[in-house]
């Protein structure tokens, strides 16, 4: 027995991770009208705080599709959002700055490199190591 199915579209297939429809629910929130309480009833808990201040919360929202034949059907980033949201001393909301994936490959980031020195083993701790390492070789 078979069945078929006219005009019928399947779905294709989705993961997600963070809060989905991130962009519907920005659009919904007003700079110096919404406070906290607003925000957390509308989209939930941040996933992270600013280091420096408690006062900015984070929430993404990431969805992943499988790829088209010649991906081989590997997932594929199909969207990529990321919502900052900045309150003052009161809890109002100050702004609020929606980032898309375009945004954000946009973004520069410096190509200096930070030495770190606690990683780096001294000279006696390296002569030490090697010693040890050529005694243990020959067994």
């Amino acid at each position: 027995m078979f069945l078929i199915l006219i005009g019928c579209q399947l779905q294709e297939p989705t993961k997600t991770h963070g809060i989905l429809f991130l962009e519907n629910r920005s659009n919904q929130l007003t700079v110096k009208k919404n406070n906290k309480n607003d925000v957390l009833k509308l989209i939930g808990s941040p996933h992270s705080r600013s280091f420096n201040n408690e006062d900015e919360w984070i929430y993404i929202e990431r969805v992943l599709t499988k790829g088209s034949f010649h991906k081989l059907g590997q997932n594929v980033i199909k969207s990529n959002n990321v919502l900052v949201l900045s309150f003052n001393k009161y809890g109002i909301l100050n702004s609020k700055n929606f980032l898309n994936q375009g945004d954000l490959n946009q973004l520069s980031f410096s190509k200096s490199i930070t030495d770190n020195d606690l990683s780096k083993k001294s000279f006696v701790e390296s002569f030490l190591s090697s010693i040890k390492s050529k005694m243990y070789s020959n067994r």
